[in-house]
């Protein structure tokens, strides 16, 4: 098939002007963003971004987990469409790019390919998905998981927020529960541009990540139980002391991340101490460890050391240990033509680039276990994400939804 030449470029400043225009809806305290999944911030940015959409002669579908597909016809009405785009939703305190860039980024290919009147054989669709970030109803990229076929829609529609609302009553109260079935939608191919939210891309000095795989995840819940006693009071030789305990797991997680690299990491995050009062040592700690690397086997041996090692360091001082996996992830490696349609396009606009693994779990990780699926990274100040702080350059938008143009017209197939 044809590429598209190498003087094609996506609307920069339009591009940039989008981003700017959806961070309005939803502001965060401190320069960032608070949409989160099923507010009405989250309808707000929905009913813009359908606005946007048929403003580009695109049809909106909507299914049932209220996940949105902007779809530009095709010239074979057979052909299966290409798919790109990504999350419109935020965390509490999150950035105005992560997930947006790689819808309003599709968008703008979008509005590009209108402008030079480029058609494709396959249709394109740009999709939002719901609730990637699972910050407001847990597990993150339910509703891609549902589409996936990796939970049910009844099960995620009981999923409840910290306030005890059900997402699918919430989904039903913004308006956006669709009458398309999940999952009944085909996909020849999907592409998804998102922010690296690591350092990677911006220390080697590199415009593009071109996606390789995606990291798998462990999270495991551990519990630690000692015996609660006064500080002042009980001698040292005679506690049992769960915040040790916690202190002891810590180290033992970096210590099984560092020996396990690269592209291996290891921490804890959420933690709950009881009582959490300043002059009681603490009697149980639960807490998470978020274990990731992209190699299967790397990740089960480091969570069976962990399983193995953890129970004696805490018998050695008087406490308990238990632990269950309460949320996992294979990795997935994404596929390799698309991925080839990612590195080729880099190529042909100039765009230094290098391969990457991703750190963070995104909606392509489930949709390509169900259709050919490829990402493709832009850097991010610092490495900074799910920050209000989160940033990037103009430039490296741009960048970035060039390569997811050329990527998705090599797929598409222009039609000449």
């Amino acid at each position: 098939m044809a590429a598209p030449g190498e003087n094609l470029r996506i609307d920069s400043a339009r591009l940039w002007d989008s981003l700017m225009e959806m961070a309005k809806i939803g502001p965060g305290i401190a320069g960032g963003n608070n949409r989160q999944t099923l507010t009405d911030a989250d309808s707000e940015g929905r009913h813009l971004f359908q606005k946007w959409c048929e403003g580009a002669g695109m049809t909106m579908g909507v299914d049932a987990m209220g996940n949105m597909f902007a779809t530009r016809a095709g010239e074979d009405p057979e052909a299966l469409p290409v798919y790109m785009g990504s999350h419109l939703d935020t965390q509490p305190t999150g950035g105005k790019y992560d997930g947006v860039l790689g819808v309003l980024g599709a968008l703008e290919a979008v509005r590009t390919m209108n402008d030079l009147g480029i058609r494709t054989k396959h249709p394109i669709v740009v999709v939002n998905w719901t609730n990637e970030e699972g910050t407001r109803f847990a597990p993150a990229m339910l509703a891609s998981g549902v589409f996936a076929g990796k939970h049910t829609q009844d099960w995620a529609y009981e999923r409840v927020d910290h306030d005890g609302k059900t997402f699918g009553d919430e989904l039903k109260r913004i308006g956006w529960v669709g009458d398309e079935a999940v999952g009944a939608r085909k996909i020849h191919a999907l592409f998804e541009l998102h922010i690296e939210q690591g350092p990677i891309l911006e220390a080697e000095g590199k415009d593009i990540g071109v996606v390789t795989h995606g990291q798998g995840l462990r999270w495991i819940e551990c519990t630690v139980t000692g015996k609660e006693s006064h500080t002042g009071s009980t001698p040292m030789h005679m506690r049992k002391n769960a915040g040790r305990g916690l202190a002891l797991v810590t180290e033992l997680v970096h210590e099984i991340a560092m020996k396990n690299q690269p592209n291996a990491v290891g921490a804890i995050g959420h933690i709950d101490v009881y009582p959490n009062s300043r002059n009681i040592i603490p009697g149980k700690v639960v807490f998470t460890v978020d274990m990731r690397t992209h190699i299967l086997p790397k990740l089960n041996a480091m969570v069976e050391e962990l399983m193995e090692r953890a129970p004696k360091l805490c018998a050695d001082i008087g406490v308990g240990f238990e632990a269950k996996i309460v949320g996992q992830f294979d990795p997935p490696a994404f596929n390799e033509g698309c991925v080839k349609a990612v590195r080729n396009a880099a190529e042909r606009l100039g765009y230094s680039h290098m391969d990457i693994v991703s750190g963070a779990g995104h909606d392509a990780c489930w949709i390509n276990d169900v259709a050919p699926t490829a990402m493709i990274m832009c850097p991010c100040v610092d490495g900074l994400s799910h920050n209000e702080a989160e940033e990037i350059s103009p430039e490296w938008a741009a960048a970035g939804a060039d390569v997811l143009l050329h990527a998705v017209l090599e797929t598409a197939e222009v039609v000449r």
